[in-house]
């Protein structure tokens, strides 16, 4: 998990709070409602039109980084033989946990997600960023099993692990860990041993500045997946060099090379200052020495104004790819015009050079680039044959099929307590909650993957009262967020778009709308420029407000740890008041 910062200040203290705050919570139900006044979607299509893919085509040999584009952050990778598994925070997404696989770590395929059951996940009064941070993903060749092992701060559950021979094919429930802290990773040495890496604070009194963390480490019993009591220390205080303050050493991994043990982790908290840097010891538990040449990759020293700006690299983890050649994933950020992120932190991935004592990122000290060299021997198929799309690519779904593709999610519940599939489209039965709660709600979520993107969605739907709604939503947060949606005034029917910032709610506009035929809804983003538009015809399109900022859809004006988000949405307790 990393902290967002402004101005590299940590700001860490609603993490905390949640975690002693947060209990479980039943999952929500809701009673049926008539099905004229249940919404039909159908026909989705997402466009994204960004500038830097069409300035940079493809050459041979080369593939697009970020290899996940949109609300994908804090990546973890594994490999059982030639195969790669990659993971993600998901925060109080769910299902949760995506997970990726790939056999040449160009081309990826989701699987589905890790915790895909109301036993794994208890985010249902969680804020958009709780929930789970920073899962690990690693493959024991001792007893043939993958672990993910995360934080979850939200139902009382801390620091968990679940498990599974095929990654495929289902995970364990969890089991609670009993010690503090986040951002856990687990570690099997060559002799059947395991450890538990992670980060936590200071010994009680001891904290010498805003931001001092530590890492500590512990032994690992697996048969009885558990920490074993009395075996943990610090192994890094504070961070490279704790006399210049540094701030959140976090998401620590070990890994083992040429016999010597290496530890690298994030410094520096989501932000500007973020950095990757790396320790070497002779044992598991150290004592570690920091490398001469850190940061090993991060994107701070670089002009702001630089053009296709990346930054906020770090969060990393490494892996042994083909002929064994390194490959590290991590998460950056892709700012829009106005230097603002609403598609959130995404996941990249370099070739790490690995022939001197310690690991450096190829290209990654320097302004990161948006192609990327292929491994020897693979061909991209970004698009193609199931494979992820990558770049300025399209994704269309006529919301028909049995089963809704895994790019759908719900937040704090599952998307099957609200939505029946049919072959007209997808119902959703409107929950008696707003979007503005911190609850389950009745929304599909799609991510926000591009800085210009279009989304179109076609709604059928007669709303009964002014307490029905339903439309689209672009979507930071519970309190940061825009509806666009058909609702009730009288015996007339309108569209309507408010704003709400940090809570505070406002009409953008609204117009009144004919009766009995099926809308399309649109909202359309160049930057930080967004436009809601409708239309009746298919053809001709209306906007509804004007050009409004799409400000409040990022992290730097909501604040949090997630990316936008484009819901299909509907409610019975619309409080959007048409004037």
């Amino acid at each position: 998990m990393k902290l967002f910062t402004v101005k590299n200040v940590a700001m860490p203290s609603m993490i905390w709070t949640a975690m002693s705050l947060l209990a479980g919570a039943p999952a929500f139900s809701q009673k049926a409602v008539p099905l004229k006044n249940q919404p039909l979607f159908t026909r989705f299509n997402y466009q994204g039109n960004d500038r830097v893919y069409a300035d940079n085509p493809l050459r041979e040999g080369e593939f697009y980084s970020p290899i996940l584009q949109g609300c994908y952050p804090d990546p973890s990778i594994t490999r059982k033989g030639n195969d790669y598994y990659l993971v993600n925070s998901s925060f109080s997404m769910v299902p949760g946990v995506p997970i990726f696989h790939s056999t040449d770590l160009v081309n990826w395929k989701q699987l589905g997600h890790v915790l895909d059951r109301p036993s794994q996940l208890k985010v249902e009064k969680a804020g958009i960023s709780a929930g789970i941070y920073a899962p690990d993903i690693k493959y024991n060749p001792h007893n043939n099993t993958f672990y993910m092992i995360t934080t979850q701060i939200a139902g009382g559950i801390g620091n968990m692990v679940v498990k599974t021979q095929d990654p495929a094919k289902g995970w364990s429930d969890p089991v609670k860990l009993k010690f503090d802290g986040i951002d856990p990773s687990l570690f099997f040495d060559d002799n059947g041993k395991a450890y538990v890496v992670h980060n936590d604070a200071p010994p009680r009194g001891k904290a010498l500045y805003n931001g001092h963390r530590v890492i500590k480490i512990w032994e690992y019993d697996v048969a009885n997946d558990a920490v074993i009591e009395g075996t943990d220390q610090i192994i890094v205080d504070g961070g490279v060099d704790i006399t210049q303050k540094p701030i959140w050493i976090e998401g620590p991994h070990l890994y083992k090379r040429n016999g010597r043990y290496y530890l690298m982790c994030a410094e520096g908290g989501t932000g500007g200052w973020h950095s990757e840097v790396i320790f070497v010891g002779d044992s598991p538990k150290g004592p570690f020495k920091p490398a001469n040449n850190n940061p090993i990759l991060t994107q701070r020293y670089f002009p702001k104004d630089r053009g296709n700006k990346v930054d906020w690299a770090g969060h990393a983890d490494l892996v042994e790819g083909p002929v064994g050649k390194y490959y590290g994933v991590f998460l950056a950020v892709r700012p829009n015009e106005k230097g603002r992120v609403n598609t959130g932190r995404e996941t990249f991935i370099l070739p790490v050079d690995w022939s001197g004592e310690f690991p450096v990122f190829e290209n990654g000290l320097v302004p990161l680039k948006v192609r990327t060299n292929m491994p020897a021997g693979v061909s991209n198929q970004a698009g193609r044959n199931g494979f992820l799309p990558n770049g300025n690519f399209s994704f269309t779904d006529e919301l028909t099929a049995s089963r809704l593709d895994h790019k759908w999610i719900g937040v704090r519940g599952a998307r099957e307590q609200f939505i029946t599939s049919t072959k007209e489209g997808v119902r959703i039965n409107p929950f008696p909650v707003s979007i503005k709660a911190t609850a389950p709600t009745s929304t599909l979520f799609y991510r926000q993957q591009h800085a210009h993107f279009e989304a179109t969605v076609q709604l059928n739907y007669t709303p009964a009262t002014d307490k029905d709604l339903a439309g689209l939503v672009c979507y930071q947060k519970e309190t940061f967020h825009y509806v666009f949606g058909i609702t009730k005034k009288g015996n007339d029917l309108f569209v309507v778009l408010e704003r709400t910032e940090n809570g505070k709610s406002t009409i953008a506009g609204s117009e009144k709308l004919v009766a009995g035929s099926a809308v399309q809804l649109k909202v359309a983003a160049q930057g930080d420029a967004y436009i809601f538009a409708y239309s009746t015809d298919g053809k001709q399109f209306k906007t509804i407000g004007g050009v409004v900022s799409g400000d409040i859809l990022s992290t730097d004006v909501a604040g949090g740890f997630t990316g936008a988000l484009i819901g299909l949405y509907a409610t019975s307790a619309n409080d959007v008041q048409v004037p």
